[in-house]
């Protein structure tokens, strides 16, 4: 999902890393499979290649969306961002839908087929488990597993605190959860083996005094002395964030800090509303929620996590569809953020979370999420899956195939790509009646005129 904060590196293609003198020869070797819809998944795939580098594996990085046929990965993720900047209530209907229908429907099963012998060649000969960090990777890892073409454990590392379910697929070893709120959540819809191992974040995360405050304060140019209030919409900056900054600064309860990530217009327009702290996309994350008092967010996704960590408590204010929403209830059933649901209320929780006693009963809730060790957490959960399936067998992850794709196949990918292209982000589009929005999505139509002809009337959703 959407995640503002600092630059990712693409993956990099297979092979070993550089190894620092005097480092103990690997243990093993580790493939993660994401994908670059927004920053979250892949934030949360880098993270984990970084623990388990650091523990001795060496660590391969994949992009789904690179491993589609014929360049449809870019459709997928354009599509998706059509969705949520152009109509954000079809986002919301195509979530909803596919949340009701226990996943994606055939249409996007038969894409993510495409994709399967792509992965299985992808990976090294000597891979000791696969770790997936995008729902679409979950589901092809999950069936090449079943399947028996993929011998080595798949893992998934759930980004979201909400678990929609295309987050569980059949054939998955080990579903790991950042607390017992999504791990529930995963055992309702099927998950058999789900651990909570706790959040990943970056280690720059992490709380500071008062002192390194002022530093951080002084280094971005904000007041010393104010309340800030620190506004994140994903690098792709989406949702009603204009809207929220004048909100937040017009109640007068802190001083809105905006992060509008790679959205260039709308870190404009918020000049222009006379909005005074407004940055694009911000390498130093950390410094900028160490210099804020309260964090407003409308995801739900790895700058959430990344907040608690830094001891940063956090409001979950007018979010955007779909798992925006779910996320937000899920954190607040959580007691790790608070969900403001009405207006009304904007002011006095800002208040009481920056002065009041909510604030560091969420900063504590939010920091014991980071209690465990690092072998108890999620990158020590694969590294010992990893070596376990090292000592049950020898044999290759799967031998790569390769088959001539009929026209009968690349016709169906084509209008799977088409659907999946708007749906969660996933690939979770299905055929449960939405054709022209398929055909709207797929040929890059106005979404606005769509809904005119539907007799629909496209917004963005207010909490």
């Amino acid at each position: 999902m959407p995640h503002a904060g600092r630059t990712l590196p693409r993956p990099a293609p297979a092979g070993p890393p550089p190894r620092p003198r005097g480092r103990a020869a690997p243990s093993g070797r580790i493939a993660i499979v994401s994908a670059s819809i927004g920053a979250g998944h892949d934030g949360a795939a880098a993270e984990l290649a970084r623990r388990l580098i650091a523990d001795g594996f060496v660590v391969d990085r994949h992009d789904l969306l690179d491993l589609l046929p014929a360049r449809f990965g870019r459709a997928v993720q354009e599509g998706y961002h059509r969705l949520l900047v152009r109509a954000p209530w079809a986002y919301q209907r195509i979530y909803a839908g596919t949340e009701r229908a226990g996943g994606g429907g055939p249409v996007a099963r038969a894409l993510l087929r495409t994709a399967e012998s792509r992965v299985l060649g992808a990976l090294h000969p000597s891979t000791g488990a696969v770790v997936s960090t995008y729902p679409g990777a979950s589901r092809v890892l999950g069936d090449l597993r079943r399947s028996g073409r993929l011998g080595v454990p798949v893992l998934t590392y759930l980004t979201d605190f909400s678990v929609h379910p295309l987050w569980v697929a059949d054939g998955v070893d080990v579903h790991l959860a950042a607390h017992a709120v999504p791990a529930l959540q995963a055992r309702a819809l099927g998950a058999l083996d789900v651990r909570v191992s706790g959040p990943v974040a970056d280690p720059r995360f992490r709380p500071c005094d008062r002192r390194g405050r002022l530093r951080a304060r002084a280094r971005f140019g904000l007041p010393p002395h104010s309340p800030l209030a620190l506004l994140v919409a994903g690098s792709w900056g989406v949702g009603p964030v204009r809207q929220v900054a004048r909100e937040v600064r017009d109640c007068g309860a802190a001083v809105p800090v905006v992060v509008c990530g790679r959205n260039e217009t709308l870190a404009a327009q918020l000049r222009s509303d006379g909005i005074e702290h407004v940055y694009g996309w911000v390498d130093d994350m950390p410094g900028l929620m160490h210099a804020s008092d309260v964090l407003i967010q409308n995801a739900g996704g790895l700058t959430s996590l990344e907040a608690f960590a830094a001891g940063l408590p956090v409001a979950s204010y007018r979010c955007i569809p779909g798992h925006g929403l779910t996320n937000a209830a899920a954190l607040d059933e959580a007691g790790a953020a608070v969900w403001i649901a009405h207006p009304a209320d904007l002011k006095t929780v800002l208040n009481d979370l920056i002065d009041g006693p909510l604030g560091p009963e969420r900063r504590a809730a939010g920091l014991a999420l980071f209690a465990r060790t690092a072998e108890e957490g999620p990158a020590g959960e694969i590294a010992r899956e990893a070596r376990a399936g090292l000592r049950r067998t020898a044999a290759p992850p799967g031998a790569p195939h390769r088959h001539r794709t009929s026209r009968r196949l690349a016709a169906t990918a084509v209008v799977a790509c088409a659907v999946w292209a708007g749906a969660v982000g996933t690939a979770v589009a299905t055929s449960y009646g939405e054709p022209g929005l398929a055909r709207a999505i797929g040929h890059g139509l106005d979404l606005d005129d769509f809904a005119r002809h539907q007799g629909a009337h496209p917004q963005g959703h207010h909490s």
